[in-house]
């Protein structure tokens, strides 16, 4: 499938096979609604095949989450079997204040944190005052951050940025992670977000945009100088 965004949140969307039909939103999200109000009644019907239709509805995009926290295969995988047995035995608990998809991420992501600290991962983590550039009283950036994304025609290119792309998001605090995944990969709005994770909106709009701009500082780090 060709990619035809630009910037990173093209690159994001490339790298989990994500892509987003504008022109169709409203019609995929009522539909989306009308299938996870259906799904809901089946789990708390105790229907036979209604876990197996949990999972392959929300499956590729908790384990997307669940990667991204825990860093590793084995724990995300074990995060999100834990994550959706648990959604099946609590579905009563769902009253339905949030989408059925933001619930789901939320237990996920607390299912993928809890593998980590179990493991005690702490790989190289930096905090993200250290990576960001200096910027300014006004907010603008001291340095100039060199603007990759008109170059993403040449397919050796946008190999590698994936690449680093992908060696940048592994370098972010899990809860950064957290956030960018959700907001650029999933598509979910930054309330969305927030009730996903579990955290105030303030607080996961600020997470979205300072691991938007590590991302973008690493990908223009990265990037050839212009001819």
């Amino acid at each position: 499938m060709e990619v035809k965004q630009h910037g990173y949140q093209g690159m994001l969307a490339a790298t989990s096979g994500a892509a987003v039909d504008v022109s169709r939103a409203r019609e995929v999200i009522s539909a989306a609604a009308d299938r996870d109000r259906r799904l809901v009644e089946a789990l708390r019907h105790r229907e036979a095949t209604a876990a197996e239709r949990l999972v392959a509805t929300f499956g590729d995009r908790v384990y997307r989450l669940a990667i991204r926290i825990t860093g590793n295969q084995e724990d995300a995988e074990e995060a999100v079997q834990d994550a959706f047995w648990k959604a099946v035995r609590k579905i009563d608990t769902f009253r339905g204040e949030s989408s059925l998809g933001s619930w789901i991420y939320r237990i996920t992501a607390n299912a993928a944190y809890e593998r980590r600290r179990r493991g005690g991962h702490r790989r190289n983590e930096i905090t993200l005052d250290e990576a960001l550039p200096q910027s300014h009283e006004d907010g603008h950036h001291a340095d100039p951050i060199d603007d990759w994304s008109t170059r993403l025609d040449d397919p050796a290119i946008q190999r590698e940025l994936r690449e680093v792309l992908a060696s940048a998001l592994e370098e972010l605090p899990p809860h950064y992670r957290a956030a960018i995944v959700l907001r650029e990969v999933e598509g979910l709005s930054i309330p969305e977000v927030a009730d996903a994770l579990g955290i105030p909106v303030g607080t996961a709009k600020s997470h979205a945009h300072r691991a938007r701009r590590f991302l973008r500082t690493r990908l223009s780090v990265f990037a050839p100088a212009s001819p």
